[in-house]
């Protein structure tokens, strides 16, 4: 449970001290390079953060549907073929994610 509010309160930081350096390049100087970071850095950052996202979300989603559909089909097993539809739900958050993060490539 640690690790996660780590996790958050690391990307927060992130994201605040990117911010800054953004603001402080915007009022000094109307440049294609912001501190050292380009456009196409921010765009693989975007990427980036649309993947490891998705796919954490992915797989909080399947574990949790994972384990309420074993239960299901434990004790119904004709249950078995409306149950993997939730199951193949919850995995396509992650083939949402990389789609979103293939066209933010192509775009680099």
């Amino acid at each position: 449970m640690k690790t996660k509010y780590a996790f958050a309160f690391t990307l927060c930081l992130l994201v605040l001290l990117a911010g800054a350096g953004v603001a402080s390049a915007a009022q000094g100087e109307t440049t294609a390079i912001v501190s050292g970071v380009t456009d196409s850095a921010w765009i693989a950052l975007a990427a980036a953060i649309t993947m490891v996202g998705s796919a954490l979300a992915a797989g909080w989603a399947i574990s949790a549907t994972g384990v309420a559909a074993a239960g299901a089909t434990a004790e119904k097993p004709e249950t078995f073929g409306r149950v993997l539809i939730f199951v193949a739900l919850a995995e396509a958050i992650a083939i949402y994610g990389l789609l979103i993060a293939f066209m933010l490539w192509t775009k680099i």
